[in-house]
């Protein structure tokens, strides 16, 4: 099983390990509760060095993404990032990813670990004719992230340029205590933060500079902070099973004239499910794969895709796939857990949201 370049580090750290995307990884250092609390409060560091890193390059860089992902990428400016998705041709998600563009060539995607062969395959099958150039760096890249409040305080000093410069989404070149690094003011936390891509042999130099700034956090802490933030988790939230309309990214999907791999099947087609919020004032927490009823009722209207107590609003939230029709804000329902049910309520989402968002 693959190791990220920090795995000794992780391990001088006390860090428990879990097989993640494929990869071992970090699973918490110590309380995960208080690693939660150091992001919401202070600064958390995530190795995130399984994730992937596939470059474009080329005159028909821009076309190339327009057609093979779901979102108009020529109208993205340069140093920008853009949330989007790869769909197969029946509008199925393959993955969720973000592109980062340096220049009106160069594009980087940046797919989940579990699904980077999956995206690499894909942008080959529908290279064409595109004039481009792919390049798959996975295994040449590391990532680490800063996140919380005072992640720009804890870089400002490290950074040859200005930080404070880089909008949400945003991302360019810098060096950081002598390391080339590509910063981006990006991340999965719900709080303001960056991510560090660097080379693996870069890694270690990286992680020492920004690592006795801040506390370090597993992929448990990851998980507990993007389900309160409400942000969807691929084989959680977005399977091959449903579409980027099912999953609530109608604003994502580029315009009609546009041409892209599964228009054709997500045009007009009426989602079979949404992604809904639920949250209770009781203590029992749901997990994946609990069943959601309509309350007083046998009626099964979804299933549980996420859920777990929120450190931060100290009850039970949970994501869901439910029945379109069944799934207005408010709807009391009840959720099945280990044979007895629980009262859970739909609600808005994010369940949480930064004071500056």
């Amino acid at each position: 099983m693959p190791q990220t370049p920090l795995h000794a580090t992780h391990e001088k750290l006390g860090a428990s390990f879990t097989d993640f995307g494929g990869w071992e990884m970090p699973l918490k250092y110590g309380s995960e509760l208080e690693e939660h609390r150091a992001v919401r409060t202070d600064v958390g560091i995530f190795d995130l060095s399984h994730m992937g890193e596939i470059t474009i390059q080329g005159p028909d860089a821009a076309a190339f993404l327009d057609y093979a992902l779901i979102s108009n990428f020529t109208a993205l400016k340069d140093g920008k990032a853009k949330y989007s998705m790869i769909v197969a041709e029946d509008g199925g998600i393959i993955d969720d990813l973000i592109t980062y563009r340096f220049s009106e060539n160069h594009f980087m995607v940046v797919p989940n670990a579990a699904n980077t062969n999956a995206v690499w395959a894909a942008f080959e099958a529908r290279q064409g004719d595109f004039e481009v150039q792919l390049s798959n760096n996975s295994e040449a890249f590391a990532l680490v992230a800063v996140q919380g409040p005072r992640a720009l305080e804890v870089l400002e000093p490290l950074l040859s340029d200005d930080a404070s410069a880089l909008a949400y989404y945003s991302s360019a070149w810098m060096t950081l205590d002598g390391v080339e690094t590509i910063v981006a003011r990006t991340g999965y936390t719900g709080e303001d933060g960056f991510e560090l891509f660097c080379t693996r042999e870069d890694a270690q130099k990286v992680w020492d500079a920004v690592i006795d700034h801040g506390t370090p956090c597993g992929l448990a802490t990851r998980d507990s902070l993007r389900l309160e933030a409400s942000m969807p988790l691929y084989g959680q939230e977005l399977t091959a099973d449903i579409t980027p309309v099912e999953a609530g990214m109608s604003r994502a999907i580029a315009t009609k004239e546009a041409d892209f791999v599964g228009k054709e099947a997500l045009t007009g087609r009426a989602p079979s499910v949404v992604i809904a919020g639920l949250t209770s004032e009781q203590r029992r927490a749901a997990r994946a794969g609990a069943e959601v009823f309509l309350a007083g009722s046998d009626e099964k209207i979804g299933v549980v895709t996420s859920g777990q107590p929120s450190p931060t609003l100290g009850h039970p939230v949970a994501l869901a796939h439910l029945d379109p029709q069944r799934a207005e804000l408010g709807t009391d329902v009840e959720i099945d857990i280990r044979g007895r049910r629980y009262p859970f309520t739909i609600a808005p989402t994010p369940f949480y949201s930064r004071e500056d968002a």
